[in-house]
């Protein structure tokens, strides 16, 4: 595989480059576990706005930049690389292809320029507590009342939904019909009355994730994407776009360089740890994972270019990026010690944490990444995927 730049497209990089160190120090807050408004997880989503670079996957009608995969690669490594904050992905990479692919004129017309500009916030409703990894098993229902459906039920695990102007939700529109075939893609705005947010705090103490009920919710028929009791499509085509993006290889390849800089740091038996054969051999582990996963995530790319989407490539991509990045939230706890174990300022009185300033939030960015290989289709569901689709189980 050549994967080296031509002239075009290193000129492109300095662009990017150019506009990053432009653009970040207008940002006072990076980290995701410092954001705590609604302003600070859209700053970076209006400054690339302003830009004409919030969407660079969208087609060019709807708002995308035009760019190539390979210039949306070179870009998503330069972000990374400044650690720049990733864009919440529920409206530009989730809902709006999905809008934009199967929605009708109207809906494109009313919700992707909202999406587009950071205006209307969305959130996901899919998950329930009775339907995760099987989400087809859903109980939430929609019944037909002349031009509304009638909302009722609950979904879970809701990212950010304190903050959403919409959710977009899979409903059980006939229960009489097998799990896949009874479902629909409904749009729905949060400020209608019956819907009810209670948050769920996780265990790094952040208000990340929510509980969100529906009772007698009323939702216009114009608001269903495509068509009645055939969401199961339109959700699948969404959680193929989900998963690829999980898979995160330019965010990890910067995490594995920080993580170097830990063990440069970190002493053991009078050396550096990253110079202990231990440690030594579980970073060079990780690294060659990294890279076996970026040549196939380029392979991935390279047959989207021809127009081809990807299928069970999504899942090796979601299961081994997860794997990835939860590894390397291990080994960075492990580098640390003891230090890297208590939380950063959601618990304790203690006016400085402990430790040096790498080991802070360590903890809560282990314990927070255990959610990875779950969301998205668990790992153990994309496996399934993968013996099925590729090897014909």
């Amino acid at each position: 595989m050549n994967i080296s730049y031509s002239p075009e497209e290193e000129k492109f990089r300095a662009l990017v480059r150019a506009f990053l160190a432009e653009a970040m120090p207008k940002l006072g807050k990076t980290s995701r576990r410092e954001f705590e408004s609604k302003d600070d997880y859209l700053a970076w989503h209006r400054l690339l706005y302003k830009q004409g670079w919030v969407a660079p996957h969208w087609p060019v009608q709807y708002g995308g930049t035009g760019w190539n995969v390979t210039q949306r690669y070179i870009f998503n490594e330069e972000s990374a690389r400044v650690d720049a904050p990733a864009l919440l992905p529920f409206g530009l990479a989730m809902v709006a292809p999905v809008i934009y692919t199967y929605g009708n004129e109207e809906q494109k017309k009313k919700f992707l320029p909202g999406i587009l500009s950071g205006d209307d916030w969305w959130c996901q409703g899919y998950s329930e507590p009775g339907a995760g990894s099987d989400l087809a098993s859903l109980k939430t229902k929609a019944m037909r009342d002349g031009d509304h459906y009638i909302v009722n039920g609950q979904k879970t695990w809701t990212t950010l939904a304190q903050f959403a102007d919409w959710i977009f939700c899979l409903v059980r529109t006939d229960p009489a019909a097998k799990q896949q075939e009874g479902i629909t893609f409904l749009l729905i705005d949060m400020k209608t009355p019956g819907i009810t947010v209670k948050p769920i705090i996780v265990l790094d103490g952040a208000h990340e994730v929510n509980e969100v009920f529906f009772d007698n919710v009323k939702v216009p028929v114009e608001n269903r994407v495509g068509e009645e009791n055939k969401g199961w499509t339109y959700a699948k085509f969404l959680l193929v776009n989900e998963r690829s993006g999980i898979a995160g290889v330019a965010r990890s390849k910067k995490a594995i360089e920080r993580l170097k800089e830990i063990g440069r740091a970190e002493m053991l038996d009078g050396k550096p740890l990253i110079d202990t054969d231990e440690f030594a051999r579980k970073i060079a582990e990780t690294e060659i994972d990294l890279a076996a996963l970026e040549y196939t995530e380029l392979r991935t790319l390279a047959q989207e270019s021809k127009g081809q989407m990807a299928g069970p490539e999504s899942s090796i991509l979601k299961i081994k990026g997860t794997e990835i990045q939860q590894r390397i939230t291990e080994l960075t706890v492990e580098a640390i010690g003891y230090y890297a174990y208590p939380y950063d300022r959601f618990f304790g009185d203690n006016e400085y944490a402990p430790g040096p300033d790498y080991a802070v939030g360590q903890a809560g960015r282990y314990f927070n990444m255990r959610k990875v290989s779950i969301f998205g289709g668990s790992n153990e569901i994309q496996r399934g995927i993968i013996a099925k689709a590729v090897l014909g189980l």
